[in-house]
């Protein structure tokens, strides 16, 4: 049986003679188009340019444009194992989250403000869901979000 096999592997199969056969003849055949120099475009006018960006109602500024981001943080906010109080009246939830020139600052709902080193911007980012608006005014911000 194995010598039948071995046979069998000595001569060159049917693909491989017609593979032999084609190389053979496609051996010294060039493609068409090889070696001649491309054919250059007629020169045309010039397209239109037309403005396909968003139109100015729908665009968002950017974050340079904007001098900062705030978030309502409705449940109790835990830093280091440490439960974060107002400072001055002991509110501990219900914050506004400021992030404005790399600072984080809480915001407590009766208005005291006070600075949260802990946090970074990077924090503030992770944690900021889509904006659903822009205000002109810090003021009219703390009015949509209810404070």
């Amino acid at each position: 049986m194995f010598h039948r096999v071995r046979r069998r592997a000595k001569e060159p199969s049917e693909a491989q003679r017609q593979f032999a056969e084609l190389h053979a003849r496609l051996q010294n055949q060039v493609p068409p188009g090889f070696g001649i120099p491309p054919v250059e475009p007629e020169r045309t006018e010039p397209a239109t340019v037309v403005d396909d960006f968003l139109p100015p109602e729908l665009r968002v500024p950017s974050h340079d444009q904007v001098d900062g981001k705030m978030m309502p943080w409705k449940q109790p906010l835990v830093l280091d194992g440490e439960m974060v109080a107002c400072a001055e009246c002991g509110a501990y939830r219900d914050w506004l989250i400021l992030s404005t020139r790399d600072q984080i600052w809480l915001r407590c709902r009766v208005g005291h403000q006070q600075q949260e080193t802990r946090l970074d911007t990077a924090w503030f980012n992770r944690n900021f869901g889509p904006a659903d608006a822009t205000h002109a005014t810090f003021e009219d911000c703390l009015r949509h979000l209810g404070h």
